[in-house]
């Protein structure tokens, strides 16, 4: 196929375009072989640190487990009278970590004083750290002209593009 110059000419804005966009971070996913007689206390300290935005997700067999979410003093004595959040159904249970705090997750069944239980502290997610090159004043101003190059090019390249319409 023959790519026309118009079509040339938007594959430059697009990639422009995508260039210039901030970068973004993704939300983790951590998956969680949901199994009686299993001790969990170890298990954060494993996978996280944990972030809000961050997913917990369950795999249980059903019928044989459950994921109860409660508070600190329901974690502590395996007590899902007050559940915040129960789930029995099906085998996989998704959840998000949507706040700055500390979740509590147990097992209903009666395995949670084997240590079926789990306890997830999150925190808010890092600002990204500044370029190692940029904390030396003549390595900023290095950086900061680079990004005024990469813009005035950009710039050019568009005013070229409108000039062939």
């Amino acid at each position: 196929m023959v790519m026309t110059r118009r079509r040339a000419a938007l594959l430059v804005v697009a990639v422009c375009a995508c260039a210039a966009l901030p970068s973004t971070t993704t939300a983790n996913k951590f998956s969680i072989n949901w199994k009686p007689n299993t001790n969990y206390s170890d298990w954060p300290a494993q996978h996280g640190p944990f972030y809000k935005g961050d997913w917990l997700v369950f795999y249980y067999t059903a019928g044989q487990a459950d994921v109860i979410q409660v508070d600190a003093a329901g974690y502590n004595t395996c007590d899902a009278t007050n559940a915040i959040s129960n789930y029995s159904k099906g085998r996989t249970y998704a959840f998000e970590l949507n706040e700055t705090k500390t979740y509590y997750f147990i097992c209903s069944y009666g395995y949670c004083f084997g240590g079926m239980r789990l306890q997830i502290k999150t925190e808010k997610l890092p600002p990204p750290s500044p370029p190692a090159a940029a904390k030396d004043k003549s390595a900023a101003a290095f950086t900061a002209s680079r990004a005024s190059l990469f813009y005035a090019a950009a710039a050019a390249v568009l005013a070229a593009i409108l000039r062939m319409f």
